[in-house]
């Protein structure tokens, strides 16, 4: 399921709940607690990449909870897409 020009973004990797070990990708400073795939798409929308979601798709490390998953445009390195969309999903918190 790797395309070369899609980032694929699941609500885990923002998720303050969880460790780095876990999935957490972003700072512990940027992570919210517990993210919906909803709101992942809503920062996406609001930094215009373009989200497509997938609604029923579980994360590999944990197959039985279907959270969802975020597929972006890449435009530039998926580290530094992670770091936008978390500062946006921190914004949207408050």
């Amino acid at each position: 399921m790797r395309k070369q020009n899609k980032i694929f973004l699941w609500s885990i990797y923002f998720d303050a709940n969880k460790t780095r070990r876990e999935g957490r990708r972003v700072p512990k400073k940027l992570a919210v607690a517990s993210p919906k795939v909803e709101e992942l798409q809503r920062a996406a929308k609001k930094l215009g990449l373009q989200p497509e979601t997938v609604s029923d798709a579980a994360h590999p490390s944990s197959p039985w909870q279907r959270t969802g998953l975020l597929i972006i445009p890449k435009k530039e390195s998926k580290g530094k897409t992670l770091n936008k969309i978390a500062k946006e999903l921190l914004n949207l918190r408050r």
